[in-house]
């Protein structure tokens, strides 16, 4: 190991907070070949103790990272010394078409194929001892992905010797891709469009082309560069705007939109998840991209009986402050459940953090127990109040697509995610919102948040977005939870009076409305480019270009009791 190696292991192990590590002595072996079923070969690098990490190297756990983001740099640094220093085999591999691997990238639907691919020339290894799984966002998804196919693995002897994971420790990923790509119906553009070009920056294998990348984002022409693309329509010919090429599987995304599309179904995995038997440790953030699935798989597991460990923080998905705990905790449930090390866990199963106290709390459960649903309804008058509403004839805006209406922190990919001051955004004519008188004591809310509007539009195709914010004693609006639903003809059916009835499921969140503070709800059309505008028209959405606007109301009275219902936990 190298001066500058040491150096950096031992900065490393400060900055996380590891444990000290058992070994500074790690040989790496680059660009090992794993063989498909196809005659695809996907290449990984191997970290591994020189001296056995104070054991027999054939007998250390392998800790697998498969990525489409590169073997070396962040994910060495993430993944390879840390564990390989404190006993650990690790393998990182390189998805399909990603960094030199052969074939082609398809993202999402090929993971299961490829994982279970790579499970059985693990097996092969002599020095590969008992599996286990870590990462986060689409190297989380890949794990998901890997237990599904397993779970499809006939019991005829025909895969005997292939290892199963021991423990997975899966960060910011949901089992389910489909879902937050089209993110309550409407296309998720602002995280798909960037990652696309993320992805062009790391296909163009010119070193100095990814300094340059690197330098442009961090000064914000990247962005802007992205942003220009985002304001532009077609959405087809947005792939063109942002690498300079057709994008297959941005066509692919764009072109199987319908919410059933059995195209999605090998990038789908919810419906394996109850049957993950490994023990399973899950990490998200309060404003991450991906926390409604996640919680819902934890959700499936606490159905299927089992007990998964959960984290949730205070990150959006690109917060480097989860990177520690992540790191942390992985090691420590691994150390468990692969060595059988006792006492690495913390005694509750699940641990949140509550924006408003600003604090950490340990639960038996998400939702914890002694949560009850309460209502606070809309008014007219813009207030918001637990009372039910009396007659109020109902109020109105214009969403006009040629402006949409802007997102505004909240789970964004990239810079302005997290909370954000939402004055200006509620100036807007398009914005209605609806608040509270202040509160009298504390409120603490943990766990779904819900929704249900009373709405009607003049076309039959429009969207409604619904975010609930923090009023603080000085003005400032500071939003905990939102989220979106695309309606369509028929979807859903309208009443007789023509109005349709909503249910919004907004992000789960853990907050409290402290004292002397007052709870907002906005209702708007759109977050822009978050999501991608609705045009209106009922084009089809890659070749959209027709904007009408739309005339929209919202309905408070006691036929149409439009509320929104909180977690409150006693």
């Amino acid at each position: 190991m190298t001066l500058f190696g040491s150096i950096l292991s031992q900065v490393l192990e400060r900055v996380l907070e590891l444990p000290p590590a058992r070994t500074r002595k790690i040989e790496v072996t680059r660009n090992l070949r794993v063989p498909m079923r196809d005659g695809v070969v996907l290449l990984a690098d191997r970290y591994a103790p020189e001296d056995g990490g104070a054991g027999d190297a054939a007998e250390l756990p392998t800790v697998l990272v498969r990525s489409p983001y590169g073997k070396g740099g962040l994910h060495s640094v993430m993944y390879g010394r840390p564990f390989a220093e404190r006993g650990y085999e690790v393998v990182i591999q390189s998805c399909r078409g990603t960094e030199h691997s052969g074939g082609i990238l398809d993202p999402f639907r090929q993971e299961a194929a490829d994982g279970l691919d790579t499970l059985v020339w693990l097996g092969r290894q002599p020095w590969a001892g008992d599996v286990v799984t870590t990462g986060p966002s689409y190297l989380g998804f890949s794990q998901w992905a890997l237990a599904s196919a397993l779970a499809s693995v006939p019991d005829d002897g025909s895969w005997e010797g292939i290892p199963r994971p021991r423990a997975m420790a899966v960060q910011l990923a949901p089992s389910d891709f489909r879902e937050p790509v089209y993110e309550g119906g409407s296309f998720a553009l602002h995280t798909f469009l960037r990652w696309t070009r993320q992805r062009w920056n790391f296909e163009r294998d010119e070193p100095l082309h990814l300094v340059r990348a690197f330098g442009r984002v961090l000064l914000g022409v990247e962005g802007r560069a992205v942003g220009r693309a985002e304001a532009r329509l077609p959405l087809g010919d947005l792939d063109r705007w942002a690498t300079g090429r057709r994008v297959d599987y941005w066509q692919g995304w764009l072109e199987h939109d319908a919410p059933h599309d059995p195209w999605w179904d090998s990038a789908r995995h919810g419906d394996a998840v109850a049957g993950i038997t490994a023990p399973v440790h899950l990490l998200g953030g309060r404003y991450d991209l991906f926390l409604p699935g996640l919680l819902r798989d934890y959700a499936r597991l606490r159905d299927a009986g089992r007990q998964p460990r959960l984290t949730i923080g205070p990150w959006a998905h690109e917060d480097p402050a989860w990177v520690p705990v992540a790191t942390r905790e992985a090691l420590a449930f691994f150390d468990t459940h692969a060595k059988g090390e006792r006492g690495r866990l913390r005694d509750t199963p699940v641990r949140v953090h509550v924006g408003g106290a600003e604090e950490w709390r340990d639960y038996p459960d998400f939702p914890p127990p002694g949560v009850r649903a309460e209502r606070w309804h809309l008014h007219g008058g813009h207030l918001l109040a637990r009372e039910a509403p009396g007659d109020s004839p109902p109020e109105g805006y214009r969403y006009d697509p040629a402006d949409p209406t802007p997102s505004v922190g909240g789970p964004l990919f990239g810079r302005g995610a997290g909370p954000r001051d939402n004055r200006a955004l509620e100036a807007r004519p398009d914005v209605l919102t609806y608040t509270s008188e202040p509160l009298g004591r504390n409120l603490e809310v943990v766990g779904p948040v819900e929704a249900e509007l009373w709405v009607r539009s003049s076309l039959a195709h429009a969207d409604f977005f619904a975010r609930l914010c923090d009023v603080e004693p000085s003005g400032r609006s500071v939003n905990v939870s939102d989220a979106l639903l695309r309606v369509s003809p028929g979807r859903p059916e309208p009443e007789e009076d023509e109005t349709l009835q909503l249910r919004i499921e907004l992000w789960p969140t853990a907050h409290s409305f402290r004292r002397g503070h007052r709870l907002r709800v906005q209702i708007s059309s759109g977050a822009h480019p978050r999501l991608a505008r609705n045009t209106g028209s009922g084009e089809p959405l890659a070749a959209a270009t027709k904007l009408v606007a739309a005339a929209q109301q919202v309905f408070h009275d006691p036929l149409h009791p439009s509320a929104v219902v909180l977690s409150v936990l006693a």
